[in-house]
């Protein structure tokens, strides 16, 4: 089929290929295209995509509530057996997310939604039906683990929706407009984590008497946990295939990964986003886990927040998805690298404060830490997402290249730095199981009176050691943003207003 060939500055009309309803006239950067027909077909793509990732996380971060109320079903696991369950489903999202970008060019962004949010009906019914099944209650420890571990590893479906609908979303929107529409688009995914720690736990207790659910262990309906989204997921998968488009441009090709995987800028922001992304994904999965190992004498004495509010995890998440689009939006006007740079030393900083919040057993100045160090990572997933066309559009301008071809590399890098961001929340949680694997085995070979009370406080303290790798890992973020893309060199990459990226 051959496409319509429009004048200079008048917009073409859609035309749809045979495999569905595809775009293939698409120019957002020519004004009179974008204000008569490519801004209101870019936000209605990009509220339904909005919705379909917002599911995603949703059931994604799922099984950071449902190992808190495995006691509740008659299964007792250690806590590092705990991390194991909250860490798979982060694997297994972190590596679909290649493939899933690869999807997008492959189908198109409106079929392609419409099947990754359909295949998000099966970690919804394994929760469902097996996890709160008799049988497994009945099983040996290991075949619950086993079990366990395969049901959560389907949540994984949710977490490879991101990469896909960043890509997909990024070629709707012209350069200038990129930082906040992205920033929107992951803020609105990212809120999903919020949602499902607040709602969850609200869901569990339906029914079970409010005396009951005071109790340490008490009656829960863990199937609701899954049930609860089946609907969502119909109308997502429905609103994806009725009302979302597919751009023929929009094709990250194995030309356009080869070429991002030989650029440099390619594997520096992917450990940038790292330090961002990975540190949002893998707090909000484990901080739940951790408030309750880490300050059981504070949720002992407030168990509406242990109860009712997972120790009220689901704050931080919710900061972080709101900081998301501010974070895109001051990266449009001041920089990306300056934002990302100053959210790195304030995440530092308040680690810092964490640990002494530890150090005083103080519930209070560890949960305030925690919730600035989430802004600062939503904030930093913005301003990350936002360098990366900024920088493949100047080496573009640098190399007198086609800027389409640009374009398609910096989708491309997209879905790399989004799967290796999203495997550095699985890293937060290894550190922390380890941590929680040290203290066990000090308590393990204490033997004198002398070693027993001081393996006690250090088991109070098992944290600190995790909080000290994080800490040191915000350093060299910091110092990798500064020196290659602030520090001013010959060879720097400039944003299109000849400003730093």
């Amino acid at each position: 089929m051959t496409p319509t060939i429009a004048a200079p500055g008048v917009a073409a009309p859609t035309v749809a290929s045979p495999r569905g309803r595809w775009i293939d006239h698409w120019e957002p950067e020519d004004e009179t295209f974008w204000e008569t027909r490519g801004r209101s077909i870019a936000r209605k793509n990009l509220v339904f995509s909005i919705f379909a990732e917002n599911l995603g996380f949703s059931i994604w971060v799922i099984w950071g509530i449902v190992v808190l109320n495995l006691a509740n079903i008659g299964i007792a696991l250690s806590v590092d057996e705990l991390f194991i369950l909250t860490a798979v489903p982060n694997l297994v999202g972190s590596f679909l997310r290649i493939p899933y970008t690869f999807a997008v060019p492959r189908f198109g962004g409106r079929l392609w939604t419409t099947i990754s949010a359909s295949l998000l009906f099966i970690p919804c019914l394994l929760l469902a039906i097996v996890v709160p099944s008799g049988w497994l209650a009945d099983q040996s420890h290991d075949t619950q683990l086993l079990v366990l571990l395969l049901c959560a590893a389907t949540a994984g479906f949710g977490g490879g929706n991101f990469s896909s609908s960043m890509a997909n979303i990024s070629f709707f929107y012209p350069e200038g407009k990129k930082g906040l529409a992205l920033g929107l688009n992951a803020a609105g995914g990212n809120l999903g984590v919020a949602m499902s720690q607040l709602l969850v736990p609200l869901v569990l207790i339906i029914g079970v008497p409010a005396a009951a659910v005071k109790l340490p262990v008490h009656e829960v309906h863990m199937a609701y946990a899954g049930l609860v989204w089946l609907p969502f997921v119909v109308a997502a998968a429905f609103c994806a295939w009725w009302y979302m488009d597919s751009l023929t441009q929009a094709k990250a090709d194995k030309v356009s990964y080869k070429r991002a995987l030989s650029s440099r800028h390619t594997w520096i922001m992917s450990v940038l986003y790292i330090g961002t992304f990975g540190s949002f994904i893998g707090y909000s999965f484990a901080l739940p886990l951790v408030i309750k190992n880490t300050f059981p004498e504070f949720l002992a004495q407030h168990t509406f927040i242990a109860t009712y509010l997972a120790g009220l995890g689901f704050v931080g998440a919710l900061l972080g998805s709101i900081a998301r689009p501010a974070g895109g939006w001051l990266a449009d006007r001041l920089g990306g690298a300056k934002v990302t740079l100053a959210c790195f030393v304030g995440m530092a900083a308040f680690t810092v404060l964490a640990i002494v919040g530890v150090n005083q057993r103080s519930f209070a100045t560890f949960f305030v830490a925690y919730m600035l160090i989430f802004v600062l990572s939503g904030a930093g997933n913005g301003s990350t997402y936002r360098m990366i066309p900024s920088i493949f559009a100047a080496l573009g301008r640098r190399e007198g290249g086609d800027p389409v071809d640009f374009k398609r590399r910096a989708a491309a890098v997209i879905g790399i730095a989004g799967a290796i961001g999203a495997f550095g929340g699985f890293l937060i949680q290894l550190v922390f199981r380890q941590a929680s694997l040290d203290v066990a085995a000090a308590v393990k070979a204490a033997t004198s009176p002398a070693e027993k009370v001081a393996v006690a406080a250090a088991e109070a303290d098992w944290s600190l050691g995790a909080l000290y790798v994080f800490l040191g890992a915000y350093a060299i973020f910091a110092v990798i943003t500064w020196a290659v893309y602030l520090r001013r060199t010959p060879s720097g990459i400039a944003g299109p207003d000849g400003r730093p990226v």
